[in-house]
């Protein structure tokens, strides 16, 4: 059974575009290269996020509760078409740890399934309890809500299987055409020459990462991008871009 489960500490950070040059190039000397990043220097990641009409969701993720979840469609690479397979995802934030689950089925049956509540036959790709999960959540009255896109360049530890780090840009959101099939533009959430640096990982960081991140002065941040986008849809078209919460915590290491 070919099913995604993922429980682990994510940390962002903010990275101007010189220190990503430095950054990445150093990383590649411990690190390798997402499978997706094959032949190109970032791949696209396009989402479809679903909530209530009155965005419940979204509003109460952004009190910072112990407890917080979003449902979402993901694709990778170029935008899908109903064939395709995507990934219908729940995200949840437990006391800061994040845990992901998810059934990959094509997009044409994620649709009708999101739109109908009715779960679709099984396959060796997904995990019934999982699709429970999702129906629960659907019976909130969740609906397409927004699409939020942007261009990654990933990496894994071949030693550490638990760290992965991410780094995205050309973060883009709209609220119109909400179809992955219909491609992944949008407006911009940041500015074009910004980085958002994601370190994901089960245990501690191990010591030579964390003297990379003093070496170059990044910080943890507070950033979410379907709370940003939120945000910015209350304050009217077009919004400023958002200031950054830096957070004083340093990160733990090895």
């Amino acid at each position: 059974m070919a099913t995604e489960v993922f429980r682990r500490h994510e940390k962002k950070y903010r990275v101007p575009a010189a220190a990503f040059e430095a950054l990445q190039d150093k990383l590649s000397d411990f690190m390798e290269l997402d499978r997706y990043n094959e032949g190109r220097f970032t791949y696209p990641i396009c989402n479809l996020y679903y909530d209530t009409a009155d965005s419940a969701l979204i509003r109460k993720s952004l009190q910072k509760p112990a407890y917080k979840e979003k449902l979402r469609l993901r694709s990778y690479g170029s935008p899908p078409d109903l064939n395709s397979i995507v990934y219908a995802e729940i995200k949840k934030k437990v006391a800061g740890v994040v845990g992901k689950r998810r059934c990959a089925m094509p997009l044409g049956t994620a649709y009708a399934y999101l739109e109908s509540g009715q779960e679709p036959p099984l396959t060796p790709e997904m995990n019934p309890q999982i699709l429970h999960e999702i129906t629960w959540m659907l019976r909130q009255g969740l609906q397409p809500a927004v699409v939020i896109a942007y261009d990654r360049r990933a990496f894994f530890c071949p030693t550490r299987p638990d760290l992965r780090i991410s780094f995205d840009t050309n973060i883009r959101s709209r609220r119109y055409d909400l179809r992955l099939e219909d491609g992944d533009y949008g407006d911009l959430l940041l500015p074009a020459d910004t980085w958002l640096m994601e370190i994901k990982t089960v245990g501690s960081f191990p010591l030579h990462l964390s003297h990379l991140l003093a070496e170059y002065e990044i910080y943890p941040a507070s950033f979410s991008k379907y709370g940003t986008e939120y945000k910015q849809f209350l304050a009217g078209n077009p919004a400023p871009f958002p200031e950054w919460e830096v957070l004083p915590e340093a990160a733990s290491v090895e």
